[in-house]
């Protein structure tokens, strides 16, 4: 059977891109769809403020008339600026098991980078270290937690058999919020130490006040991140952007500021979202017509979050800080139905925050792998 590798080339072609994984994973019950929506906004050029310091290609695989497979190849010159490198990405990667179809799409996804003057082929990367990325190599056994991925365990296969190497890999921990008693005393030590001997407040965020504060948000990630490897700054308008679509699911019992008490100095930030893949699964990718109805239901039964960013400025991170949002998420869990869940990922070379896990009673239940390739 022939097998073809395009370009997606019109909006018809995009809606094949987006609908593809349906087909793949028909009979895999822990995959859940993604919002048609919202994966149309992050693959629209015009309106994603990524594109405004990056460009893509998005290719589809053709077999016998029907799209069996898919990748992006992209460059951010934001992110080779901060960086220095002359790095590209591939990204939204989805195969038929074939080793012929894999072959193809990174064959692909090479080519455009080559042509584009890129030193190393890095992904999978959904675009950015900001978004999803990373092979799921470990936890197929559970089902995905709010915006990460559930892959086939093929897919590593695949992608190691074309000569891809290990980058980095990106760890999901479990997170206990109950049971006090299992986690350090030291850290509930800390966390009561920060106020009355740092002069820093620990608060809620305010959601009605969404817009000055995810720009306060925006200073610390920034600036808490900046030193990770594959990192990139986000702007103001790509911050604002996610927000726009993080506020439906943005709970003021899970995110959290820290603040000078003298100066009113944001100096930590930790977001933690409902795990909203409980409503997903439900839905099918589709909102209408009567998909509002059943997110409505079904919201109100989400059991577990996943604390997606937690960072504090570098000169702060002595203080404390990152046990009182701990502990904040403890006092969270006693009011809502919400008791435990996930938190990551966390770089596996992140030695400090890795071993804050395991003190909080952590285990690592699922890994993710960058992998890279050298195109010159």
């Amino acid at each position: 059977m022939s097998l073809e590798i395009r370009p997606v080339a019109d909006k018809r072609d995009l809606r094949r891109f987006i609908a593809l994984p349906s087909s793949l994973y028909r009979n895999e019950p822990r995959w859940i769809a993604p919002l048609n929506m919202d994966m149309h906004k992050r693959l629209d050029r015009k309106g994603n403020p990524f594109f405004k310091h990056a460009a893509a290609e998005y290719f589809l695989a053709w077999r016998d008339g029907q799209p069996v497979g898919r990748i992006t190849a992209h460059l951010d010159h934001r992110f080779n600026e901060f960086q220095g490198n002359d790095w590209g990405m591939f990204g939204f990667f989805e195969c038929e098991d074939s080793r012929e179809t894999a072959h193809a799409l990174l064959g692909a996804a090479e080519s455009w980078l080559r042509e584009h003057d890129r030193d190393r082929m890095v992904g999978p990367m959904d675009f950015t270290t900001n978004d999803e990325c990373g092979l799921m190599i470990e936890g197929h056994e559970r089902p995905p937690i709010i915006l990460s991925s559930w892959h086939h365990p093929y897919y590593q296969a695949l992608l190691e058999g074309e000569g891809l190497e290990k980058a980095m890999d990106l760890l999901m921990w479990s997170l206990h919020i109950r049971g006090r008693s299992r986690v350090r005393d030291a850290i509930w030590r800390m966390a009561d130490r920060v106020e009355s001997e740092h002069g820093i407040v620990c608060r809620p965020m305010r959601k009605r006040d969404l817009q000055a504060e995810v720009s306060r948000f925006l200073e610390v990630y920034n600036a808490a991140w900046e030193r990770n490897w594959a990192s990139v700054p986000l702007t103001e308008e790509e911050v604002h952007h996610y927000a726009k679509d993080l506020k439906p699911v943005l709970d003021e019992n899970w995110a959290y500021l820290a603040e000078r008490v003298d100066t009113g100095e944001v100096v930590g930030a930790a977001l933690t979202l409902p795990d909203f893949n409980q409503v997903l699964a439900h839905l099918n990718g589709r909102l209408l017509p009567f998909g509002w109805a059943k997110a409505l239901y079904y919201r109100g039964k989400i059991d577990a979050v996943r604390v997606f960013a937690l960072g504090v400025k570098p000169e702060y991170q002595h203080t404390g800080i990152a046990a009182r949002f701990y502990q904040m998420h403890f006092d969270a869990a006693e009011r809502t139905p919400q008791k435990g869940g996930e938190m990551g990922w966390i770089l596996e070379t992140n030695r400090p925050m890795n071993r804050a896990m395991e003190g909080m009673g952590g285990e690592i239940v699922r890994r993710f792998r960058v992998y890279e390739r050298s195109l010159q």
